[in-house]
């Protein structure tokens, strides 16, 4: 017991000593906030064990050293009167009183190293902290009005930041949030995208409401905006066009052939003789059995419909606002339609699985050509997507 006790206080010892050292580390560095943060904690555990005395004097001149560093440069920058300065001049007020706010729930602190009550001389910010937010805020929405006047949408974007800073900072300032809905309005890029046919086949409407069907994909975000309906209250950014340039379509095919089928399989049995035809015995004395194979045999008349149908297309890019061609982006795909069925003469003990399956089956019509692009729709709207989110406008 008197070991583990003794184990305990030397653990104890070296932490509390490592908790000292990395705070006169930070202190001799000029880490002010550091050597603070882990004397108050240290504090907070217990001010009144022996553990604690040093760090109560180390947070006594961290605590001289950054009021007065702190109060200097605010002091400079005051004096400097450049509104730029007006979020460090913030920062530095707000550090100040969050110090002394978690300082001031420990006192009295009592140092017996020295014999004396440790005296921390605290500060009313109140009234500095007040006049620095309200300056910041101005300077932020300055900075977001300034951004917004420069007309470029990266411009407004940038705006729209500032102002989220200055919403958490000071909500319902001024107009702010009028600005921040401009901001993002502005700063969006609305894309309309439409579906052009340039093939002699006829493009079923469902198809063209499927693949234009924007709140399928995903691919609206904060700062983009997909329309398949031209909006006349928008002036558009961007203009993609899914162009259909070739579809073909192979003719009906009908395929027959005829695939004989040969198997041998066990049928029954026989006994084993040997050469005077006398039956052989096992060493019970049962007649051992033999297994008796035959070759059974069929044929199977299969058919195969077959008709396909191949896309050709592109995805072309257009700048609305500069006239210009962006780029354009091949899309390609193919749908195939099969269909396999079949009848059999024969012994249908030569019948595997896969056959029997087909014999199942039955003739079916060949699809219309319309009705295969809608079927290929699926495949033609997944690359669309992969194109529109590999590609993205900006």
């Amino acid at each position: 017991m008197k070991k583990l006790l003794l184990f305990l206080s030397m653990v104890f010892l070296i932490t509390a000593c490592s908790g000292v050292k990395r705070s006169q580390k930070a202190l001799y560095s000029g880490n002010y906030n550091e050597a603070i943060d882990i004397a108050v904690s240290k504090l907070q555990k217990d001010k009144n064990n022996k553990a604690a005395q040093e760090h109560i004097l180390l947070l006594e001149g961290a605590f001289k050293k950054i009021t007065e560093r702190d109060n200097k440069r605010i002091a400079f920058l005051e004096k400097e009167g450049n509104p730029s300065t007006s979020r460090e001049i913030f920062i530095l007020y707000s550090n100040l009183n969050t110090i002394q706010n978690s300082i001031a729930p420990l006192l009295p602190l009592y140092s017996t190293i020295s014999n004396r009550e440790v005296k921390f001389k605290f500060t009313d910010y109140d009234a500095e902290l007040l006049a620095a937010k309200n300056a910041f805020a101005e300077n932020l929405y300055n900075q977001a009005k300034a951004q917004m006047q420069k007309g470029n949408k990266i411009d407004f974007r940038n705006a729209h930041v500032i102002l989220e800073e200055l919403e958490s900072l000071s909500s319902n300032y001024r107009d702010a949030d009028q600005l921040l809905r401009e901001a993002h309005y502005f700063g969006t890029d609305y894309v309309f995208v439409s579906l052009t046919n340039r093939t002699n086949q006829f493009m079923p409407q469902r198809l063209e409401r499927d693949l234009l069907d924007f709140n399928t994909y995903g691919l609206d975000d904060f700062w983009t905006e997909y329309h398949s309906l031209n909006r006349r209250d928008i002036d558009y950014d961007f203009e993609i066009d899914l162009e259909f340039r070739d579809i073909l379509v192979s003719p009906e095919r009908i395929m027959e052939r005829q695939i004989p089928l040969e198997l041998e399989i066990k049928d029954g049995f026989t006994y084993q003789t040997d050469r005077r035809g006398n039956f052989v015995l096992d060493s019970l004395g049962n007649k051992i059995k033999i297994d008796k194979f035959i070759v059974v045999e069929g044929t199977l008349y299969e058919t195969v419909q077959t008709k396909s149908l191949a896309v050709d297309a592109r995805v072309v890019y257009r700048d609305v606002m500069r006239n210009q061609f962006i780029n354009n982006h091949s899309l390609q795909t193919e749908f195939v339609f099969e269909n396999v069925f079949a009848t059999f003469r024969g012994d249908e003990r030569v019948l595997s699985n896969d056959d029997r399956r087909i014999l199942r089956n039955r003739f079916i019509p060949f699809p219309s050509n319309e009705q295969m692009l809608i079927d290929a729709g699926n495949d033609i709207k997944g690359r669309l997507s992969d194109i529109l989110q590999r590609n993205k406008l900006r």
